[in-house]
């Protein structure tokens, strides 16, 4: 079962780097491109607007999703316990539904209403295709997912540039969110289904998903609230401009987590419930996604503090010049964001989602003091740095719970990296400062600091680092699908169907 367990995952995490790595640059290419063709206020609008139904969907979700991963007697067949999450889904969602819509109709007006009114309804789609999700990522078979991330990169971009360069505004935005829940619900619910979908209503499963979910909503809600109501918060005190600078700089800032953080947490949950019992291979696990997190993401975000300036200009244009501070300290949150992700997973799979809770909402009071703080005197930069507070404080506290269920070194998890960041940070700014104090241009700036930096990061892992690399280096082996095949045709996407070609 433990090997079994490993060629999942390496395989699982495998085709979600591939799915990630794929579709990011199509994304990055319609990010730079939207950026270039809409005005900054129409991003402010359509933020606003995602920030508030994504905060309120929790209500629709209802925790009962890390209530159907958990291992417990009521879930562990899975096509009734799947019956009976959808329907619970289905009820909830509705009713959420219908509030929200009530909601906009009744206090909202212009492009604000119609963004919430569409993105309701694409929420609602979406939600009835986390059952299928959910299945697969209990499976630990991530394949048609990383497809259908790829897919969905390149029919959102088809479908917004071309709105956006017919003039459509706000409809180039919400056409992502549209063009992404059909494909999600014909690439799960349609081709080939994950499971056959039926409706279902057992008492004691029912009360197992409301008891579990009741607590893991809580947590969901916090998590929910934590990542959006910044954005609630720039829009309703620093206008729509503002909040279109922020959300582009924290849109920039996250791609080091897309390239391999996303891959590796959407395969943590599965991993760490299937574990749970065993704790030093679950310690194992919990070190290693960490340990290449952690480096992974330092590196990246020690680049892109470095070519910020050039970055902006070169691809997005001087108008987004105003973004830069706040860009370079969004990037501190992206880099501690996914390790507050499996430590979360941790505690879901070990069934105390309470712990998460209470984490969150002093991470919640310290955000909200440091937005009121911050945000009326250093504007998005302000907002920025109160979420840099907020997300350090909750990962040192997290870290030190996790410790109840697994064995790990925070030191050798960060000390390395963080001196190889620092050192390749003063190392590269320093030479330029002495070197190349008027750069030619941003692209010979950009790459002497990418080189310089890649150099003093890359040689002080090396020297200190050499065996650990080796190991994560061998973890990481078989990221690449075709590396790891299965022994078999797999169809555990879609029992009793015939092989997919």
């Amino acid at each position: 079962m433990n090997k079994d367990l490993a060629r999942r995952s390496v395989s699982s995490v495998g085709w979600n780097v591939a799915g990630s790595m794929s579709g990011m640059v199509v994304l990055f290419v319609r990010s730079v491109l939207l950026a270039r063709l809409l005005p900054v206020e129409t991003f402010g609008v359509y933020v606003g607007a995602g920030a508030l139904v994504t905060l309120t969907a929790v209500f629709a979700s209802f925790g009962m999703g890390g209530a159907f991963l958990h291992r417990a007697p009521e879930t562990q067949d899975e096509a009734p316990a799947a019956a009976v999450h959808f329907t619970l889904k289905l009820l909830f969602t509705l009713a959420w539904a219908a509030a929200m819509v009530a909601f906009a109709l009744q206090f909202t007006a212009g492009g604000r209403q119609t963004a919430l009114i569409v993105l309701t309804l694409t929420q609602v789609g979406d939600e009835l295709t986390q059952t299928s999700r959910l299945i697969l990522i209990r499976r630990v078979v991530h394949r048609r997912l990383a497809i259908l991330q790829f897919l969905d990169a390149i029919s959102t971009t088809v479908a917004s540039i071309g709105l956006a360069l017919l003039g459509a505004g706000l409809w180039a935005l919400l056409a992502t969110d549209i063009v992404s829940m059909l494909l999600g619900i014909a690439g799960l619910m349609i081709y080939r289904p994950v499971w056959r979908l039926r409706l279902a209503w057992q008492t004691a499963r029912v009360r197992y998903y409301l008891r579990f979910g009741s607590r893991n909503m809580v947590a969901g809600l916090l998590l929910m609230a934590l990542d959006r109501v910044d954005d609630l918060w720039t829009q309703r005190y620093l206008g729509n401009q503002a909040l279109g600078f922020y959300s582009r700089a924290y849109t920039f800032a996250t791609y080091p987590r897309k390239i391999l953080a996303a891959p590796v947490n959407q395969v943590a949950g599965g991993a760490y419930a299937e574990l749970k019992s065993k704790r030093l291979r679950l310690s194992q696990a919990f070190f290693r996604t960490n340990a290449i997190l952690v480096r992974s993401g330092f590196f990246l975000a020690g680049v892109l503090a470095l070519i910020a300036p050039e970055f902006i200009r070169i691809f997005l244009g001087e108008k987004w010049m105003p973004m830069l501070e706040a860009f370079r300290l969004m990037l501190i949150f992206t880099l501690l964001d996914p390790i507050k992700m499996t430590v979360s997973d941790l505690f879901i799979a070990m069934g105390r989602p309470e712990l998460v809770v209470r984490v969150r909402l002093g991470q919640l009071a310290v955000l909200a003091a440091g937005l009121f703080l911050l945000g009326p005197r250093f504007g998005i930069a302000g907002v920025a740095l109160a979420v840099d507070v907020m997300v350090v404080l909750g990962i040192a506290i997290l870290m030190g719970l996790a410790r109840r269920y697994v064995d790990f070194s925070a030191r050798r998890i960060f000390s390395i990296p963080g001196l190889a960041l620092a050192v390749g940070l003063l190392v590269t700014a320093g030479t330029l400062t002495v070197a190349y104090p008027t750069p030619s241009s941003d692209w010979w700036s950009a790459a002497v600091k990418i080189a310089l930096f890649s150099a003093c990061y890359g040689g002080l892992l090396l020297a200190f680092e050499r065996a650990l690399l080796k190991t994560l280096r061998q973890s990481l082996r078989a990221l690449r699908p075709a590396t790891a095949p299965p022994a078999a045709p797999d169809n555990s996407e879609n029992p009793g169907a015939a092989p997919e070609t």
